[in-house]
C-alpha cells in the first residue's frame, strides 16, 4: 500500500515548498489548501515533474467539523507516514480593529486544527513502521509583542504542544519535532511587511525552498530542529525583559503605520 506525506496550507509559501521537496524526493503527497486556492494546479505539476501519486483536498480546517470529516477520509484511504502541519493565519493590527471573527479564526487554525488533525491521525501514523509529525511554529513563539493579535500566543501553543508530544512519543515509531522559523517572503504583502520592519525584518528573513529542505534533511535524520534564526535569537537573548516587548511592539507597528 502506498505510504503519504500529508502537507497543509500546501498552495503557496512554505506548503508549496514542503509539497515540492517531498515530490523531488519521491515521496506521495497529499495537499490541503483552502477552496479556490488553485492547489489543483500545483497536485499536477507535483505528478508531471516527478512521477509520484499525489492527491489534493479543499479544506478550511479552522472548522472543527471539516477536520473530523477530512481525517476520517484520509484514515478511511490513505496510508500516512507523514503530517506537516503548515496551515497557519495572523495578521498585524490594533487588537480592538480585529473582528471577532478573525480573532477566532486565528485560534482554531493555529491551535485547534493542529492538536484535532495530530489526534485523529496518531493511529494511522502509529501502524507506520515509521512515521513523522512536523508541526510549523515561529519565531514569534519565543516573545510575546503587541499589535499581532494571538498570533505568537498560538505558536507558542505549537512549539510546546510539540515538544510535549515529542517527550511523551519519545519510545515510539513517532517522531515529532517543531521548526521555528522568521518571516519568508511568500507573496508581496508579507514582502511589504519585512521591508516596514526595517533592520529586524530583514535578518530574519528566510526562503521558503531553503526552510523546506533543511527542515526534512534533520526530520528524516531524527535530528534537533535546524535553527534558522541563530543572529536574531541571540539579539533578542542578549535584550534585557524590560526592553525586549517594547523594542519588538515598536518593529512590529512599522507594519501597518503609513510610511
Amino acid at each position: 500500500m502506498k505510504k503519504f506525506a500529508i502537507v497543509t496550507g500546501a498552495s503557496k509559501g512554505l506548503g508549496r515548498a514542503f509539497s515540492l521537496e517531498l515530490g523531488s524526493r519521491g515521496i506521495n503527497t497529499i495537499l490541503v489548501s483552502l477552496p479556490g486556492e488553485d492547489i489543483h494546479v500545483l497536485n499536477d505539476e507535483i505528478i508531471q515533474k516527478f512521477g509520484t501519486t499525489s492527491v489534493y483536498f479543499e479544506v478550511d480546517l479552522s472548522d472543527y467539523d471539516n477536520v473530523i470529516s477530512f481525517t476520517k477520509t484520509i484514515n478511511e484511504q490513505y496510508s500516512v507516514f507523514l503530517l506537516i502541519n503548515n496551515a497557519g493565519i495572523g495578521g498585524t493590527m490594533k487588537f480592538e480593529d480585529a473582528t471577532v471573527n478573525l480573532v477566532n479564526k486565528i485560534v482554531q487554525l493555529n491551535v485547534m486544527a493542529v492538536s484535532v488533525l495530530t489526534r485523529q491521525l496518531i493511529p494511522n501514523l502509529a501502524s507506520q513502521s515509521q512515521s513523522y509529525v512536523l508541526n510549523i511554529s515561529s519565531l514569534a513563539a519565543f516573545n510575546p509583542v503587541g499589535y499581532k493579535l494571538v498570533y505568537p500566543a498560538s505558536k507558542a501553543f505549537v512549539d510546546s504542544f510539540t515538544k510535549g508530544m515529542s517527550a511523551e512519543y519519545r519510545d515510539t515509531n513517532v517522531f515529532f519535532s517543531v521548526i521555528n522559523p522568521g518571516a519568508m517572503p511568500t507573496n508581496d504583502a508579507v514582502v511589504d511587511r519585512i521591508l516596514r520592519q526595517g533592520w529586524l525584518g530583514r535578518i530574519t528573513q528566510l526562503y521558503p525552498n531553503d526552510v523546506a529542505r533543511k527542515s526534512l534533511n534533520k526530520l528524516f535524520q531524527k535530528k534537533r530542529p535546524y535553527r534558522f534564526n541563530p543572529i536574531s535569537e541571540l539579539i533578542l537573548w542578549m535584550l534585557p525583559s524590560r526592553f525586549k516587548l517594547p523594542f519588538l511592539t515598536g518593529i512590529v507597528k512599522r507594519e501597518f503605520s503609513k510610511p
